[in-house]
């Protein structure tokens, strides 16, 4: 099984889906999709002194504008192990420009998790959470070299136009045959 090909992103999109994690909160490891075999493969360890606020994952059978799978930081109460299927509701949209490219962030809940289940818009979050979030994606390619634009976090309803066009995306270029 292709954890991008082959699992199902879920029923009730945009808003709700299955998110598969790449790399959970807490780590400096930066793993990565290899999208010719669906397992994940070592990217880097993080040059700077910094861990990923949050699960950090996407949802499948997306395709993002930076030619990967949407990206999706899942805000929970715990790390999440790699290759685990999380079932995820968008709370807001987080832009960067990283080399160039446009490169979206869904924020979203783990929909399993009581801390933060009952969360709807990344506005009713803790403010330092927010701006943690944020902080991270500014700093962590700082010492190598690499700059990166963050946008400020907009709310839930920007995010499902961008889930939209990842799904669509994605549909369009599996026709074409993308294996």
């Amino acid at each position: 099984m292709h954890c991008w090909h082959d699992v199902t992103p879920g029923e009730h999109l945009p808003r709700e889906f299955i998110t598969v994690i790449e790399i959970p909160m807490g780590s400096s490891v930066k793993y990565e999709l290899d999208k010719a075999t669906g397992l994940l493969k070592l990217d880097r360890i993080l040059y700077s002194a910094v861990y990923y606020p949050a699960s950090y994952g996407f949802i499948p059978q997306t395709l993002a504008e930076d030619d990967d799978p949407l990206d999706v930081l899942v805000l929970c109460q715990e790390p999440v192990a790699p290759l685990t299927l999380v079932r995820a509701r968008a709370i807001g949209l987080m832009t960067m420009v990283d080399s160039g490219k446009k490169d979206h962030k869904v924020i979203a809940v783990a929909m399993d998790d009581p801390e933060y289940a009952s969360f709807q818009e990344a506005a009713e979050l803790p403010v330092h959470r927010l701006t943690m979030v944020r902080r991270f994606f500014q700093d962590y390619k700082l010492l190598e070299g690499k700059s990166v634009e963050v946008d400020d976090i907009q709310p839930c309803e920007a995010s499902a136009r961008v889930i939209e066009e990842a799904l669509e995306r994605y549909t369009k270029k599996r026709r074409r045959g993308f294996r």
